[in-house]
């Protein structure tokens, strides 16, 4: 056998017992290996094991205090930026009453306003619970 045929040999060898492990495999095995790493739940409907996740995570609502220290109170305790600083609730007011109320804040705050991110850095809060934060800042 000259040198080039062994070389052709071996490689059709490790091809063969390639195959033959690869179709060993059981359903059970390959739907294991190519199942999804996650889920997209849509808006409105119901997503199982969201529960489990809210859980391990930590989930519920958090408090207004919690908000305010974790993202609000960076910039709202020292007035950074013009932003209306918490207890001050003359400025609170005013702007209050320049955007529509209390639910007009909760809109910028939303959607962000000036140099404030949208919901403030607080991506995961609910709009009660930015609503909470905003109302225990404002005092109103």
């Amino acid at each position: 056998m000259t040198l080039i045929k062994k070389i052709l040999a071996a490689q059709a060898a490790v091809l063969a017992l390639w195959a033959v492990s690869a179709q060993a495999a059981t359903n059970d095995d390959i739907a294991e290996r190519i199942k999804p790493v996650g889920e997209v739940c849509i808006q409105g409907e119901e997503c199982k094991g969201v529960g489990a996740v809210a859980v391990a995570a930590g989930g519920g609502a958090k408090s207004a205090d919690d908000v305010i220290t974790a993202h609000c109170g960076a910039c709202h305790n020292a007035g950074v930026l013009g932003a209306p600083k918490v207890g001050d609730t003359a400025d609170w007011k005013k702007r209050a009453d320049e955007q529509g109320g209390l639910d007009g804040l909760l809109a910028k705050a939303i959607s962000g306003i000036n140099a404030m991110p949208p919901k403030g850095t607080c991506a995961d809060c609910s709009d009660d619970e930015l609503m909470a934060a905003i109302k225990k800042m404002s005092g109103l």
